[in-house]
């Protein structure tokens, strides 16, 4: 399995942080969330890494050389970051949407376990990992799925009446997923609102004609850095998988 990473953006809406730094490097316990996403990549035997890079890419580049051992890392420039919302960095990068493939959001981190589980689901097609906590905000990527196991629809602006669940920006494909997912962008892209679209609104197309399937994660441990007090948030979590991590080496 291979993955493609979303690094493009600044992450503004975290202030000074991300002033002169993309979102992908700050620090989180003395690895940044770049770090921490390859790690966990390359412990679940994932080798092979695609980053969509944007803002700042000379200081992501120098990250990534300055790194020892994990992945095989390969960037691609997004020269869109800008003007563009997510779909764009995925179009630059869609000679990369193919065979079994994860796609994953550069702002979101997930436990090794996490990424286990979803390395493992051996679910052909298209497949959004979800968790369910039962209250959902304005920010979150609200998710509708049926008792059929199958995504209805995703989005941030659903009735809240329906919705059961939220996406943690981590998808994987497998079989034709990735073709069908490919050619989706591309349609996507060429429309007179392709430039705005989030790569989540094609899923939810597709979701109209076509089986999305879902794989659900609660219980386990993820968290999403959009704003100030995600960064908190997120350092503890880390830590704490930090100390567990520990807790193994020594026993």
């Amino acid at each position: 399995m291979k993955a493609i990473i979303l690094s493009a953006g600044q992450g503004s809406r975290l202030g000074a942080l991300t002033n002169d730094r993309p979102k992908c490097l700050i620090d989180f316990n003395g690895r940044t969330l770049l770090d921490r996403q390859l790690d966990t990549l390359a412990a679940n035997g994932v080798d092979d890494v695609t980053v969509v890079t944007g803002f700042r890419d000379d200081a992501i580049e120098e990250a990534i050389a300055k790194r020892t051992g994990g992945p095989k890392v390969t960037t691609i420039y997004n020269p869109f970051y800008k003007v563009a919302d997510n779909l764009g960095s995925l179009f630059v990068a869609r000679e990369a949407i193919k065979d079994d493939v994860l796609v994953w959001n550069g702002d979101t981190l997930v436990s090794d376990a996490l990424m286990a589980e979803v390395v493992a689901n051996a679910q052909q097609g298209i497949c959004v990992t979800i968790d369910r906590k039962g209250d959902y905000d304005d920010d979150d990527m609200k998710v509708v799925t049926g008792h059929d196991g199958l995504l209805h629809a995703i989005g941030k602006r659903l009735p809240m009446r329906n919705v059961n669940a939220e996406s943690i920006g981590l998808l994987a494909f497998r079989g034709d997923g990735a073709a069908r997912f490919r050619t989706a962008i591309e349609e996507a892209i060429r429309t007179t609102e392709g430039t705005t679209i989030w790569y989540l609104r094609v899923i939810h197309q597709i979701a109209q004609t076509q089986d999305v399937h879902v794989l659900d994660i609660q219980g386990h441990e993820w968290g999403e850095v959009d704003f100030p007090e995600d960064v908190d948030a997120a350092r503890e979590l880390t830590a704490r998988w930090d100390a567990q991590q520990e807790d193994v080496v020594a026993a």
